[in-house]
């Protein structure tokens, strides 16, 4: 199941703006945003792509730009906080839309995100 996670933007008419599939994680000054859809369409691939940036430096991953979602945008919620502590860092993971806050409640993992 899909979630969309937040409501469309002015910009909901760009091409691929709804698309489930397209989403990416960015480098910025103040830490990582992630904006776009994170299902398990395009997991594997955000994952992969994440692995060439380096954590942020003060540790905040910012995913308010998340639009549509699934477990599967746990598990690489997940993945990232594994890979912080196998580097030695801690991640803060914020702006975590509310359906995706509900589904990390039913599956057990909320506590990771707070």
């Amino acid at each position: 199941m899909t979630v969309a996670c937040r409501e469309p933007s002015e910009h909901s008419d760009a091409p691929g703006a709804d698309d489930a599939t397209t989403g990416a994680f960015s480098a910025t000054d103040s830490g990582w945003s992630y904006a776009g859809g994170l299902t398990l369409a395009n997991a594997a691939a955000v994952l992969q792509a994440s692995l060439a940036l380096p954590l942020p430096v003060d540790g905040t991953v910012d995913v308010s730009g998340l639009r549509h979602a699934d477990s599967a945008a746990l598990a690489v919620l997940i993945a990232l906080e594994r890979r912080a502590a196998s580097e030695g860092a801690t991640l803060a993971i914020v702006g975590i839309p509310q359906p995706l806050r509900s589904l990390a409640t039913v599956y057990g993992v909320d506590e990771l995100f707070a």
